[in-house]
């Protein structure tokens, strides 16, 4: 269960690591993709700043679940992983409510999985 918890914690941070260049970098390209349902078009270029503030928040939750990688006492590796687990699902399924269902499964899911993998070691 080990290497389960630690696959899936690597996923979650690769996933926030690619939120982060779509929102900072890509917003009005694939940004513009991947949210076409949830804003018009024309929306894209204003709200660039904002996105581009969401993509760096990414980027903090991908930094602390790689820095549990780099934690060498057990506990605290563990308890850093499952802070930032956290932080994600329960941003993931806020998204789910306030934006689109779609967020829980993209974001929320795997980090619950995670959780449990993690809890489960």
């Amino acid at each position: 269960m080990e290497l389960v918890s630690k696959i899936l914690i690597a996923v979650v941070a690769l996933e926030h690591l690619y939120i982060l260049w779509m929102e900072m970098f890509a917003w009005e390209t694939k940004g513009k993709e991947v949210f076409k349902a949830a804003l018009p078009p024309e929306m894209f270029k204003p709200t660039k700043g904002l996105a581009a503030n969401q993509g760096l928040y990414n980027g903090f939750l991908a930094a602390g679940l790689i820095w549990s990688f780099l934690i060498k006492d057990p506990e605290w590796q563990t308890n850093v992983a499952l802070f930032f687990l956290g932080c994600v699902a329960i941003a993931g399924i806020y998204g789910a409510v306030s934006a689109t269902k779609k967020i829980f499964f993209v974001q929320a899911l795997p980090a619950i999985l995670a959780i449990i993998a993690v809890l489960l070691k």
